[in-house]
């Protein structure tokens, strides 16, 4: 019985680790796309410029799915930095 305990209290972890790195960096993604999107075109046909807040939130958006690819990354390598360059990130 603790053996499965032990599965099922593992397995929430990586089930919603799964579900925030692959479904949320791609949504998080999205929604920088959808905030560099925002623009209203006039009447006469010419386009506005975008809010200042719709382009802080897109860069923030991109910036967010940045770190995480790059710490993903670091995390996969730290062994090698570690013994080949003496670099111990994590």
């Amino acid at each position: 019985m603790e053996t499965l305990t032990h599965t099922l209290d593992s397995l929430w972890q990586v089930v919603l680790v799964g579900l925030l790195l692959g479904a949320g960096l791609p949504a998080i993604f999205a929604l920088g796309l959808r905030a560099l999107s925002t623009g209203d075109i006039a009447e006469d046909g010419t386009v506005r410029a975008r809010p200042a807040a719709a382009t802080a939130a897109g860069i923030l958006c991109f910036a967010v799915v940045v770190v995480a690819i790059v710490a993903g990354i670091l995390f996969i390598m730290k062994n090698f930095l570690d013994s080949t360059f003496g670099i111990s990130v994590f």
